[in-house]
């Protein structure tokens, strides 16, 4: 089982952002804290595989806050039985004392939310950190012991070019992180981005997307980065156990608001309102808004839309007898390989790996 908390503060929505977040408002954040030490003592049952928390900015909480929680987990189960702890992270929140601070609380991994080293762009993104502050990030995080750092980049992004995406890539590769994740910009509803794409002043491009995509593909990989994933790479013994899991369709217990959970063949979602959740918790231990059950073929869909993503591939047994026919034009057309009894999609099929999915389920 893998272990998800949802941290939803934030200083500043960024425009493309659809997470449930919000800046700190009427809700402190110790009851916050409170609240989702309150819930994981209602709802953890067994030890998780690896912790993963996320927002948000879950490196906005003070020093004091990180303890409370951390303190709290490690009363819940023992640390060194995890196999990875992922702390996400952006650069404008933390310093030397507090990476540190990271570190001794059981911190493996920190995902840093860069998306880019241009200042143009990163003023178009809303970030709040610059070009600086973020190189410097790295550093911090390294000289804190942190065993392993990810920097998440984005591509697509209105005003970007080529060249743009190239420099970014190119110093990304320079500060020598253990793992990056680039994302193509998607256009997701509730974003000031969506918005201005549906009032037509921004617009989606499928072929500077695949152009991107194939730039860090090949400069990444050249780095010695493993492209494992459609959006990640890692350098040898760097793989996100976490997302993996994920991937594989592994249990996942999510904690905090909006908060996500698929146990047994039963998903069910968090109420996405801070104030809401931790009423709710305090008054019954749990914050559950609504459930289902997933039938078989839910399941079988969900593993191909994730197992696609992965160098893996899928098992062809996944497939029915026309999507196995659709399969093997695939391979035919150099966009799939068929190994012994697993489709793995490569080349361009890997940058159109969602209309694939679309077509084989």
């Amino acid at each position: 089982m893998l272990l998800y908390l949802h941290i939803p503060f934030c200083h500043r929505i960024c425009p493309y952002c659809s997470f449930y977040k919000h800046t700190p408002g009427t809700t402190p954040i110790g009851q916050f804290v409170d609240a989702l030490v309150a819930e994981a003592d209602f709802r953890l049952t067994e030890t998780p595989r690896t912790l993963y928390l996320g927002g948000g900015t879950p490196s906005m909480l003070s020093p004091g806050h990180l303890t409370r929680l951390f303190t709290a987990l490690h009363e819940k189960f023992d640390f060194s039985k995890l196999a990875e702890v992922t702390l996400e992270a952006n650069p404008a929140t933390f310093d030397a004392a507090k990476a540190r601070l990271f570190h001794d609380l059981g911190v493996t991994r920190v995902s840093l939310g860069i998306q880019s080293f241009a200042p143009h762009v990163l003023e178009i993104l809303g970030r709040e950190h610059s070009v600086a502050e973020a190189s410097e990030s790295i550093r911090i995080l390294r000289a804190a012991g942190i065993p392993s750092i990810n920097i998440d980049l984005m591509f697509s992004i209105p005003g970007q070019s080529r060249d743009d995406w190239e420099k970014t890539l190119a110093h990304t590769i320079s500060l020598e992180p253990d793992h990056v994740s680039a994302y193509n910009l998607t256009y997701e509803e509730d974003t000031a981005f969506f918005e201005s794409l549906r009032r037509g002043e921004m617009r989606e491009n499928e072929d500077h997307d695949a152009e991107f995509f194939h730039l860090a593909d090949e400069l990444l990989t050249s780095a010695g980065f493993d492209h494992y994933e459609t959006s990640n790479y890692a350098k040898p013994g760097h793989h996100s156990t976490h997302n993996q899991g994920y991937w594989r369709g592994e249990d996942y217990l999510g904690l905090g608001p909006s908060a996500v959970s698929t146990l047994e063949g039963v998903r069910w979602k968090n109420v996405p309102d801070t104030a809401r959740y931790v009423a709710q918790v305090h008054a019954i231990g749990h914050a559950l808004t609504e459930s289902e059950t997933l039938d078989a073929e839910a399941r079988r869909l969900e593993r191909i839309a994730l197992g696609l993503r992965t160098k893996e591939g899928i098992p062809l047994a996944l497939l029915s007898p026309e999507s196995r026919t659709r399969a093997a034009h695939l391979a035919d057309e150099n966009l799939a390989r068929i190994e012994g009894n697993r489709l793995i999609l490569i080349h361009h099929g890997r940058a159109l790996v969602d209309p694939i999915a679309a077509e084989l389920v």
